[in-house]
């Protein structure tokens, strides 16, 4: 790869992640897959990592597919292989995301179309510009969305509202997008928001944050999410870092939690 096509800076326990093709709208070609795999792989590797920001450089959050570059890239390849636990690489750059241990917050803006807007959907939070443009745009080239949007989308997008976006591929705005479950809250500054959102997060005991995640993961019946709720609650008490929460605000001061 002899182009960075993302970057990560690190503070305060919060990692700036930003696409970094802006040229190209941040389009997703054989090098932006490779490095959003590789940039999933080392955060879930980082000690000390309590929140994600993901954005994109440029005039937009990403444009999917770069189907000039892609031409071809998934001939001879066996897509119903797994590489990367239930997905395979494809699938990985945005399943990746709803994986890491860590929240992630994707702030939008301009176009977030196709594997673009699969890849947003994999953050925990979604926090849109108001100028942004959202489109399910996969049938447009005859093909579904495969990038892990289906099971990604399942719980905040109604079903029939799903069904008729992904079939017409048309374009929506960011307050629809809100309206429908595909955005959290729209704010003028996305990534402003997003990274105060990050830091507030990574003010929580971080063993807390992890086990919600873990629970909020959970796609199961509910007697299942009853279990593990009783499991890591058991766990968290009486835990040094849920001591310290408590102690903290007790005390009228800033926690000092270990990771």
């Amino acid at each position: 790869m002899t182009e960075q096509r993302v970057t990560i800076a690190i503070e305060d326990h919060v990692a700036d992640v930003r696409l970094a093709r802006p040229d190209k709208l941040n389009a997703l070609d054989p090098a932006m897959f490779a490095a959003l795999i590789d940039t999933i792989a080392q955060l879930a590797d980082i000690k000390g990592l309590r929140c994600v920001v993901l954005s994109g450089e440029g005039r937009g959050f990403c444009a999917g597919l770069d189907m000039a570059s892609m031409a071809g890239a998934g001939s001879g390849v066996d897509l119903t292989a797994r590489s990367h636990g239930l997905a395979n690489d494809f699938q990985q750059v945005a399943w990746g995301w709803r994986t890491l241990p860590v929240p992630v917050i994707a702030a939008v803006h301009g176009v977030t179309f196709g594997g673009g807007l699969q890849i947003a959907s994999g953050a925990d939070i979604r926090i849109a510009a108001p100028d942004s443009r959202l489109s399910v745009m996969e049938l447009k080239w005859g093909i579904v969305p495969d990038m892990a949007g289906f099971a990604l989308w399942q719980g905040s997008v109604r079903d029939d509202v799903l069904r008729e976006l992904v079939y017409t591929a048309r374009e929506f705005d960011a307050e629809q997008a809100q309206t429908l479950g595909f955005v959290t809250r729209i704010a003028a500054d996305p990534h402003a928001e997003a990274m105060a959102v990050a830091r507030a997060i990574a003010g929580r005991n971080p063993d807390a944050i992890r086990a919600a995640k873990r629970l909020a993961n959970l796609q199961a019946d509910a007697g299942t999410v009853l279990l593990e709720e009783s499991r890591e609650q058991a766990a968290l008490l009486r835990s040094p870092n849920q001591i310290e929460a408590v102690m903290a605000n007790l005390q009228k001061r800033a926690p000092s939690f270990t990771d």
